[in-house]
């Protein structure tokens, strides 16, 4: 049986009385990346949010199989929280004294490579492009070489370019063996990227699986006709 990272069972989160999310099961293993999809309003950033700590569940049970949760997860949220008035690498460098860990030259300089940032390394984060931005923000959720990387919609109105580099860095950062859980809108980025796919409408998982048994189970052709037909309206009971 393949070992769980991060392992959620009856999820449920309600606000003024409206449930938001409603008995979410969710499970990732070392190494797999999984894309939470669904429409605006379904419950994804608030699944998102109670899995990494900053919201507390109103109802069911969120395990992590790691020793020491908080310091092996890495988190980008849709807001990136980069300190403008320090460069890109000086960034870097803060976040990793928040994870009490010092930067050397060279892991410093293999960081800003993955991400692609190696030519900006000394430009104030407050003047590089939204792609880059995006990137360190990226880069920052990696500076104490995680096992779990929680990206929340990493390429929201992002330039199709800028979109391309960010991709390119998921993708290495799951070549490393990292799990990665990510949100998206965009069907092509998450066939491309997710071993694994949860289908979220109306705050209930769905569907979920492998994007070939999804397809295959709905008899359709591609995630984004399969997408349309579970988030119509009346495709949930």
């Amino acid at each position: 049986m393949m070992p769980i990272l991060l392992e959620a069972t009856g999820l449920r989160k309600q606000y003024a009385g409206r449930v938001v999310v409603a008995d979410v099961d969710l499970a990732i293993a070392p190494g797999e990346v999984l894309a939470l999809i669904g429409p605006n309003g379904a419950g994804k950033s608030t699944t998102v949010e109670m899995l990494i700590g900053l919201r507390r569940p109103d109802g069911g049970e969120i395990r992590y199989h790691l020793a020491h949760p908080r310091a092996s997860t890495g988190v980008q949220l849709q807001s990136a929280p980069l300190f403008p008035g320090l460069t890109t690498a000086d960034n870097l460098r803060l976040f990793a004294a928040f994870y009490d860990r010092a930067l050397d030259d060279a892991t410093l300089a293999t960081l800003l490579a993955r991400a692609g940032l190696s030519a900006v390394a000394q430009v104030e984060a407050a003047r590089l492009s939204g792609g880059q931005q995006k990137r360190l923000s990226i880069a920052a959720a990696l500076v104490h070489n995680p096992a779990l990387i929680v990206l929340d919609e990493p390429t929201a109105a992002l330039d199709p370019r800028a979109q391309a580099e960010v991709r390119a860095l998921i993708s290495t950062v799951a070549a490393t063996g990292a799990a990665v859980l990510f949100t998206s809108h965009d069907m092509t980025e998450v066939a491309r990227l997710a071993q694994r796919v949860a289908v979220l409408v109306e705050g209930r998982v769905v569907a979920v699986g492998t994007p070939a048994d999804l397809l295959a189970q709905a008899a359709l052709p591609t995630l984004d006709a399969l997408y349309l037909a579970l988030t119509q309206d009346g495709a949930v009971a």
